[in-house]
């Protein structure tokens, strides 16, 4: 039998009934479960409503703040500094993009850089908010609280998997790209180690550095750490790109690795530009429809799989799951039904 769908504004709905029930105010709630199903949306299903009940439970236990707003710490004109005082990093990163784009509408370009968020869920899920807008957006994160990532020719963590994305304005589709600097992400290491499965590839190293696809070397004595992006051949490529996100996250915000872990979160890089302010908005999607067009174009190694841009997938089934339902990762519901009984929230219906 195929696993069940559901009606993405139900999904929406009910986690942000539980979040509210577990004390968000609401439009704290909405922004949340708004983010979490758009990551289902787009198939990134580690990063969507499987993070509902963790969240729940760091609400639980006082490690989200539930009400308020970031303290402003500096404010020039196109650059702002919050701290996020642990608040929702979704409603956050919602927020910060609201402000970000006002100042690039006045300034060319407005960055917001967050220290002290909480976790900020899938971050391609952010993207298309700005490209409808003709607006190119960058967003990059890293958690200072926690290290799964060793740097290149080492065995100790330093880095989280310090993901960078951006929203390009194109033609016909934006471009969204998604990325982590190292080789896998601790959501699907984690999952994977859970079921008892394997890697795709060897992405994870050992605790005495040989290279595995087996996620359990992460757990076990001495731990081993996920490879940089790059791997044992070119991981001084996702090295050194960890080290930049370092720099524009918790070097920009002034807090992260040199100060004390708090728990789960995030030190965030927001950046909103705007081509009007550069060479113009018809002249942007001129080169950046030329450089899809030829990209689509190439010849394929593969003829079943022609060249696609990033993103391109996700937005299309996305698309597709709006119109005939999100088909969660079956390990996604049961992890909520618990939560649901607790809270008093009743489970959204699947589709018939």
């Amino acid at each position: 039998m195929s696993s069940p769908t559901y009606r993405a504004e139900d999904l929406a709905a009910f986690a942000s009934q539980l979040l509210h029930a577990a004390g968000l105010p609401e439009d704290k709630a909405q922004a949340v479960s708004t983010i979490l199903v758009e990551g289902d949306l787009m198939g990134h299903s580690t990063h969507g409503l499987a993070l509902l009940a963790p969240y729940l439970g760091e609400i639980e236990r006082g490690a989200m703040t539930r009400a308020g707003h970031p303290t402003v710490i500096a404010d020039a004109p196109a650059a702002v500094t919050w701290d996020g005082r642990r608040l929702p990093g979704p409603w956050l990163v919602l927020q910060a993009m609201d402000l970000a784009t006002e100042r690039a509408r006045r300034c060319g370009t407005g960055t917001v850089v967050i220290r002290r968020s909480h976790h900020i869920a899938c971050l391609a899920a952010y993207h298309r908010r700005a490209t409808e807008q003709g607006l190119l957006m960058l967003l990059i994160c890293s958690d200072p609280n926690a290290a799964s990532v060793a740097p290149f020719g080492g065995l100790d963590p330093v880095f989280t998997p310090n993901p960078v994305s951006a929203g390009i304005p194109a033609p016909d589709l934006p471009v969204v790209l998604d990325i982590s600097t190292a080789a896998t992400t601790n959501g699907l290491t984690n999952r994977l180690h859970q079921e008892g499965r394997r890697l795709p590839a060897a992405w994870v190293m050992d605790g005495h550095g040989r290279p595995s696809d087996d996620p359990a070397v992460l757990f076990r004595e001495p731990k081993g750490t996920i490879l940089p992006l790059g791997g044992t051949d070119a991981g001084h490529k996702g090295y050194g790109l960890s080290l930049l996100v370092e720099a524009v996250t918790g070097g920009l915000a002034g807090h992260g690795r040199a100060d004390p872990p708090e728990g789960w979160g995030a030190t965030v890089f927001l950046q909103i530009m705007d081509p009007r302010a550069f060479a113009g908005l018809d002249a942007f999607m001129r080169q950046t429809g030329a450089v899809a067009q030829r990209c689509r174009a190439a010849r394929p190694a593969d003829d079943a799989r022609p060249v696609r841009l990033p993103g391109e997938q996700g937005l299309k089934l996305a698309a597709q799951q709006r119109e005939r339902g999100v088909a969660l990762y079956p390990a996604i519901m049961p992890s909520l039904q618990p939560w649901a009984d607790k809270l008093g929230v009743a489970l959204p219906a699947a589709r018939p």
